[in-house]
């Protein structure tokens, strides 16, 4: 008897967990924004009717059951992700708006000190298309107010039963009964602050750790398809296949392992953008945009001039390296693409200025409210004395924030060119919120507090992102210089065990004949295809390091440049090094 009750414990979490799961996905085919009926008719039917298709197509092909496989696969992939795509898209939802529910609250704060109704506030917030997901939310509840003259207080709590993220769903349910007990809307908004913004700190956080485990798991990957990869190299010399089937299958499976850790890392990472691109510009475009000019045109310059030297047009690197024999291969991939490196340091040298700028922000709307609040007075007569001020980085722009207040141009339009010059989405986001609350009729000395606690903390958070980043960078190009060393050194000493038994009489010596196939190799053929590994290599992994520090894509180009270098580098030196010791 006891026998089986342990036998019951121990089987129903399994049951239980399925269960669960089917129950998630079910209920999320509800929350879609079209009826369970249509999506099930017109994508869940169609997708399993194609895998039905591709079992009957594998089964009735003569090929080999390695061909026809993955032809079922792909239908059953399909099918799979059209079965559980309405959770994907609710998960989706849920990080988008704890990715910026910390934007949100601050801007419903700002918006309930000022002297507007309450539903104005969740109508300007709902009106934010950069709110994503959150802003949508905040509309269901404006919906479920003006059109179906519900209160606020019940259109929170009904919409609180159906948001997919547990933090908003919590703070909608806490608002609508406080404002059913007749709380004030400020009140209870500048109460919850820390709340919201620890429960910020606690997804942002948690994205990071789990961007550690994705890189632990990550360098666990590719070390075993370099293995791989190794290994399908040097074992068609013992059994005589083909051995550039053999790369390249490894090859095509490499490249995906590395391709899903991409998307699962970009999943991974939590939103916090680092520039803001405005329509106007901002003073040194024309370095940002001449730079990449430059750059690309280098890049054709030097793709066509190598190009023309590789098929006897033209001089190429014979004409710049005429003091090398014999020029290796991996510089004929190295030095064309090096003069996007231009762009990428300029972008990479703004970026740090930017970070500058976000870390003196704080101080600066501090001070602006405090001296506004304290003198009674504009904001353009405050900077009159604030502007003289040492605000590092940020400076020049206070200065000519100044001095467009002071000509009388448009208040909107000159902080909005305020945050264009300083290119920073947190300063663009914060600066204009403080002007619509000033405008609103707010406390500028609470005003200033409550935005410059709030962009502290996330610059707090910034650092912790910019340490992740730096043990990417260098895990990333750990992984390539090994990974490159792992493919050249056996790709050498198959090249020298070839060179060894063409030296033999194979007539007369046929016992090695039969143990070394040298002749099935295609030596050039097989290190060109390891250079496109280390080039698709060196751009998923600039690509992911650009992913998780939040920069602009244009920083990933020195990534790019640098990490196809050292793994260039990294295959002249190994070939060198097995020669050397090899010949002594």
């Amino acid at each position: 008897m006891s026998a089986e009750v342990g036998t019951d414990e121990q089987s129903g979490p399994l049951p239980d967990s399925v269960t669960d799961l089917f129950e998630d996905v079910g209920e999320a085919y509800d929350q879609l924004d079209i009826p369970r009926r249509r999506y099930v008719g017109y994508v869940l039917v169609p997708s399993a009717a194609f895998f039905l298709v591709t079992i009957v197509v594998a089964l009735l092909m003569e090929f080999a059951l390695l061909i026809r496989l993955p032809i079922a696969g792909l239908g059953a992939l399909l099918f799979v992700a059209a079965a559980i795509y309405p959770k994907l898209y609710l998960n989706s939802r849920k990080v988008s708006i704890e990715n910026k529910l910390h934007l949100v609250m601050t801007h419903m704060t700002v918006l309930s000190t000022t002297n507007i109704d309450r539903m104005e506030v969740f109508r300007t917030v709902a009106d934010e298309e950069e709110y994503d997901a959150a802003a949508d939310e905040v509309a269901q509840v404006v919906h479920l107010v003006d059109t179906w003259n519900q209160s606020l207080d019940d259109a929170l709590r009904r919409r609180a039963q159906q948001v997919p993220s547990g933090n908003l769903s919590d703070f909608f349910d806490r608002l609508g009964y406080t404002i059913a007990a007749g709380q004030e809307l400020s009140e209870f908004l500048l109460s919850e602050q820390e709340t919201v913004m620890e429960n910020y700190i606690t997804v942002y956080e948690g994205a990071l750790s789990n961007l550690e485990v994705m890189k632990d798991l990550y360098m666990s990957m590719i070390l075993s398809m370099t293995f791989a990869l190794v290994f399908a190299i040097v074992l068609p010399i013992l059994t005589g296949n083909n051995p550039t089937l053999t790369v390249s299958a490894v090859i095509v499976l490499f490249m995906l392992v590395q391709l899903g850790f991409y998307v699962a890392i970009r999943a991974m990472a939590p939103f916090d953008p680092l520039w803001f691109h405005s329509e106007e510009g901002a003073p040194n475009d024309q370095v940002l945009y001449g730079s990449f000019v430059v750059g690309v045109l280098t890049t054709f310059a030097t793709i066509t001039f190598v190009g023309m030297g590789v098929f006897d047009m033209g001089p190429g690197l014979r004409g710049i390296l005429f003091f090398m024999q014999d020029i290796p291969l991996p510089l004929y991939v190295a030095i064309p693409i090096t003069p996007m490196a231009i762009t990428g340091i300029v972008v990479r040298l703004e970026e740090g200025r930017i970070k500058n700028r976000d870390e003196q922000f704080p101080s600066f709307i501090r001070a602006l409210g405090a001296a506004e609040s304290a003198k009674q007075s504009t904001t353009g007569d405050v900077l009159e004395t604030l502007h003289r001020k040492d605000f590092g980085a940020l400076s020049d722009s206070v200065v000519r924030l100044y001095r467009r207040l002071n000509m009388r141009l448009d208040a909107t339009e000159a902080w909005y060119t305020f945050a264009s010059d300083n290119r920073s989405y947190l300063i663009q986001k914060f600066s204009g919120m403080y002007l619509q609350g000033r405008k609103m009729g707010g406390d500028p000395g609470q005003l200033g507090e409550l935005i410059s606690e709030n962009m502290t903390t996330v610059c707090q958070l910034r650092q912790q992102r910019d340490q992740a980043t730096v043990t990417l960078v260098g895990l990333l190009y750990g992984i390539t210089a090994a990974s490159s060393f792992a493919f050249f050194i056996g790709l050498q000493i198959v090249n020298i065990l070839a060179d060894f038994s063409e030296q033999l009489n194979i007539s007369t010596v046929g016992s090695v004949g039969r143990i070394v196939y040298a002749g099935v190799y295609n030596i050039p053929l097989i290190e060109f295809l390891l250079l496109l590994v280390i080039l698709f290599n060196a751009v998923l992994s600039s690509v992911m390091i650009r992913t998780i520090d939040g920069g602009n894509k244009a920083n990933a180009y020195l990534h790019f440049v640098l990490l196809t270098w050292l793994g260039a580098l990294t295959a002249i030196g190994t070939k060198a090094l097995v020669a050397a010791v090899l010949s002594i």
